[in-house]
């Protein structure tokens, strides 16, 4: 069996208003070259759902997104990602802010194939009172009420792992997966951007089958692009490049806006973008972030 693909082939799947999950977190192990392909697509209307970063700033500043689901979008050192922070002060994209728990439980339900899952979290907040999806229910079993948070159901995942095989076995190495397993089984298709293409003996060594999150029957395609988080980290391989994501947004406040970052970085594909930046040794000898 074997899944591999490349990125023009995955954006080929995508229609206009699916719902997309994206993996990762704010600014580390991000799918950019996947995201990098939707931007040099026609997609349009897109519903997202993620821990958000570059990513979901990106997609808004090129009028590719509807709505966003949401419990933060952040570039962690530059506490608002800038570009959808000017979407949602213009009011151009719809949004449901959540707790970042209520997410995974929205994330979990749709992989469980429930409609809800009940949750203490957001009671007496205006998570409710924005939220009109959002119901409150009554216990059967005693007086109390919970928060029942509907299903994220996905049409699409967009993952960044560290490796994977041919027939979609993944690993995630660093020390945090995130939430990557719930996006990968909350969806109808996963699409799997790795930084290596390993042999499937690989993972016949115990210590590297325990770095794998979700059955490889859930990983629709794979995608191999070494350095294909950036500007995003990938640990343990390479840090988030602070001084990108500094020009990234700078260009939110200057005239020529997105389109001046695009026209300077983005190319015609992933190889354009990467000689942009200095290529993958660059890539790769970014620090990782200590705190």
């Amino acid at each position: 069996m074997d899944k591999r693909m490349s990125a023009a082939a995955v954006v080929a799947q995508l229609e206009d208003g699916m719902t997309l999950g994206i993996g990762g977190w704010g600014p580390r192990r991000k799918p950019m070259a996947l995201v990098r392909e939707i931007l040099r697509s026609d997609l349009k209307a897109l519903t997202l759902v993620s821990y958000g970063g570059a990513d979901v700033g990106m997609l808004c500043a090129t009028g590719k997104v509807k709505k966003v689901v949401f419990a933060f979008v952040s570039l962690d050192f530059i506490p608002l990602e800038p570009y959808f922070r000017q979407a949602r002060q213009s009011g151009s994209i719809e949004v449901m802010e959540i707790d970042e728990g209520m997410m995974l439980l929205g994330l979990r339900a749709a992989s469980w194939g429930l409609p809800f899952m009940p949750t203490e979290v957001g009671l007496g907040t205006d998570i409710i009172n924005r939220n009109a999806s959002i119901k409150v229910i009554d216990s059967p079993y005693d007086d109390k009420e919970w928060v029942a948070m509907p299903a994220l159901k996905l049409d699409v995942s967009l993952i960044h792992v560290d490796k994977a095989d041919a027939r979609g076995v993944c690993q995630i190495a660093g020390p945090d997966h995130y939430m990557d397993d719930a996006f990968a089984r909350a969806a109808e298709k996963t699409f799997v951007s790795c930084d290596e293409l390993v042999d499937s003996t690989y993972f016949h060594d115990p210590a590297q089958a325990r770095l794998v999150y979700w059955e490889r029957s859930a990983t629709t395609g794979v995608v191999p692009i070494a350095g294909g988080a950036h500007p995003t980290s990938c640990a343990p391989r390479y840090g988030f490049d602070v001084p990108h994501f500094k020009a990234y947004a700078a260009s939110a406040k200057q005239d020529s806006g997105i389109q001046g970052y695009l026209e300077q970085f983005l190319g015609a594909n992933e190889d354009e973008y990467q000689h942009s930046v200095g290529g993958l040794d660059a890539i790769r000898a970014i620090e990782l972030p200590t705190y």
